[in-house]
Order: C-alpha cells, then structure tokens, then sequence
C-alpha cells in the first residue's frame, strides 16, 4: 500500500533539512509574483537550492503557480516553468487555465496540480482538469469527510487534503488596507509574511480575530482558527488520499517543525496497525495543542459539517 504522503510548508530554505529529518514527503514553495498565500518568498535561486536540498533527503518540491495571472504577466509563464524544469521541480501548481496552455508549450513533461482552493468540490470536476492533464486535484477546504471519501474513490487523479493551519476565507485583488492607509494620508509597511506585525479584523459579536495580510496579489482575510484533524484522519487513510497537507501560512519555522513531526508519527502508526493509531491519536492532538497560540483555536473545519457558503 502506498502511503499517503505528508506535504509540508516552509518558511525559507533554512527549513527544508529539518523539515525533511521530521518526516516531511514535499514541500510547496514559490514566490508570490506566480503564487498565492505562500508561508515564505523563494526567489529563483532559492528555488533552485531548495530543489536540491530536498532532492538530496529523496524529497520532492511543488512550486506554486496559482494566483490569479493577467495580461501583464502571461508573456512570463514559460519562462518560468522552462526554469522549473531546469531546476528539476517535481510539479507545479495551477489553478489558472493559463499554466496549463503554457506548461502545454513550453514544459509538456511537467507534472501539474490543479488548486483553486474553492472549486475542487466533486470528483467530475477533479476528473475534467486531470483529461486536461493534471495529475492531482488539490480540494477545496469547505467539504466534509463523507465528500471527501467518495471523491477519491471516484478520482482519475490523485487527491490532496489540508489537515492543518488555516484557511483563505476572502481574497481581493485590489491593496484594500494599502489604499485605505493612503485615503487617510498614512504610511504603511506590509508585513504579509511576519510575525511579528499582524493586522486583524475583529468581529467582537463572535469573539474572532480574522488575521489579513496584502503582497502583489492583493487583499487576503484569513480563518480565524486553525484546521487540525490529527485525531480523525482514519478515514481518509483508509480511503486512500494522497497527500496531506500542512500549511504553514504566518506560522514560526519551529511551530510548522512540531506539527509536521506529530503527522509524520500519525501516519506511521496507522500504517504499522490502525490500532496503534487510534490508541495514540489523543495524545498527538494534546502535544499539538499544548504549542497552539493562544489566539488560534484548533478546530475540524467543514470535515464534519454540512458546506455552508
């Protein structure tokens, strides 16, 4: 049986060995010129350098390639997916319909996951992108398990999973904190991608905080809890997903190194006996909740409600 491969975020290159060591299968980097709500900004050769240090540990690298793209930046496309070949990437990341015609042209040997963090609703629309010729569906995060079980059974392509960190809830293309700043006749420096300076939206009737951010792409709002189903992951093991992955998105390096070590002995255990799994789900739950901050409570997300939208 194959087993179910842990896909992990980093901050920076500094990560990628650590991570590896703690059990990370993969790991999605990019740069937000071509990807979206990336935990950290990898140039080229960064890139280049983080493909070979995870090749080194027999790693994988998927470069994100999933923003939004315009007319300004499509002439760019293949020139960066000839670079990725080049620097020997194991897939890209499209949600765009753009990648695909370009990756088409100019790298037709690229292997391509399709992500629109919304739309992977159902299995037939994860089948239609894979005939187009991606090979993972990446679904979206307001699906519960039952959903996500007949999808994979039903899949031409492999499937992806968030189990942990936090969700997009809103993105604008437009700097909406940025120009609000400027209309007010202030200076803001965005901090998109820092811990140390968030911004939040307060909704006080709720008692959450909704943290924002701003890069190239735009606005972005964020959930204000954190998806963590380290103890309910039986199912989709069983079922057979392909990937899961922790996103690592305005996390510190040592946060995304604790978590990826607890799913890493998750996923073992049920493959050495399901009975150890469930005997020790509890306390990998605890050992996560014990280094959770303290204003991002962990929660299931929509793996067992009804999609509300």
């Amino acid at each position: 049986m194959k087993k179910t491969e842990l896909l992990v975020t980093p901050i920076s290159i500094d990560d990628i060995l650590p991570l590896a060591e703690a059990g990370a299968d993969a790991f999605v980097i990019g740069e937000q010129r071509y990807g979206l709500r990336l935990a950290g900004e990898f140039n080229r050769k960064d890139v280049k350098k983080a493909i070979e240090l995870a090749h080194s540990k027999g790693k994988k690298v998927y470069v994100a390639m999933n923003a939004i793209f315009h007319n300004d930046k499509v002439d760019e496309l293949g020139d960066y997916l000839r670079f990725l070949v080049e620097a020997g990437a194991d897939a890209v990341i499209f949600g765009d319909p753009a990648v695909l015609m370009a990756a088409r042209e100019s790298a037709p040997e690229m292997k391509l996951h399709w992500s629109t963090e919304t739309t992977g609703t159902n299995w037939y629309t994860c089948n239609y992108w894979g005939r187009k010729g991606a090979k993972r569906a990446v679904l979206a995060r307001e699906i519960n398990m039952d959903a996500i079980v007949e999808i994979v059974e039903k899949a031409e392509v492999e499937i992806e999973v968030q189990v942990h960190g936090m969700s997009c809830m809103f993105q604008s293309k437009r700097s909406l904190l940025g120009n609000y700043f400027e209309y007010q006749g202030k200076v803001m420096e965005i901090e998109n991608r820092k811990t140390k300076k968030n911004m939040f939206l307060h909704d006080k009737e709720r008692g959450n905080k909704y943290p924002i951010f701003e890069d190239e792409n735009g606005t972005h709002i964020m959930s204000p809890n954190d998806i963590c189903i380290i103890d309910e992951l039986a199912d989709m093991l069983e079922a057979g997903v392909d990937s899961f992955k922790i996103d690592g998105i305005l996390k510190s390096p040592e946060y995304i190194l604790a978590v990826t070590k607890a799913y890493r002995k998750a996923i073992d255990l049920y493959y050495e006996n399901p009975d150890l799994y469930e005997d020790q789900k509890d306390g990998l739950l605890a050992s996560i909740e014990e280094i959770q901050p303290a204003n991002r409570p962990l929660d299931t997300g929509f793996f067992f409600k009804e999609t509300v939208y």
